[in-house]
């Protein structure tokens, strides 16, 4: 048996050959997280986006063996960092509990096509 263990959804996969994420002991990162939907296309907006890439972080850290309660550390580059109210809505359903948030770093980063918005997460699991 193997140390480190490689988590995979199916519905948001990478086009390399790269796990979504990767878990050895109570830690678990993930790879880069984009605001695909099911189908594998990019919307148009960038709240879809967002709502799309909360979703597969959730749906990640749970094919981990966690939950959102898991995450420590949230990294998120937008195309344009002035457009973190998106991100905030998508933030406060996923960790409405103040007291209970992981930390987060925004940055801007040009992204191609389509991106608006991705992400990655640290997550300390039981």
């Amino acid at each position: 048996m193997t140390r480190r263990k490689s988590i995979h959804i199916g519905e948001f996969k990478h086009a390399n050959p790269i796990p979504n994420a990767c878990r050895i002991g109570h830690l678990l990162m993930s790879g880069v997280i984009l605001g695909r939907d099911a189908d594998g296309r990019m919307p148009e907006k960038i709240e879809d986006q967002c709502a799309n890439m909360f979703g597969h972080m959730k749906a990640i850290v749970e094919a981990g063996g966690g939950t959102t309660d898991d995450i420590i550390k949230m990294t998120v580059w937008l195309q344009d960092r002035s457009q973190r109210a998106p991100v905030n809505v998508e933030w406060l359903k996923m960790f409405p509990d103040e007291h209970s948030r992981p930390a987060r770093h925004a940055l801007q980063m040009d992204m191609e096509n389509g991106a608006l918005v991705q992400c990655d997460f640290t997550a300390v699991i039981g």
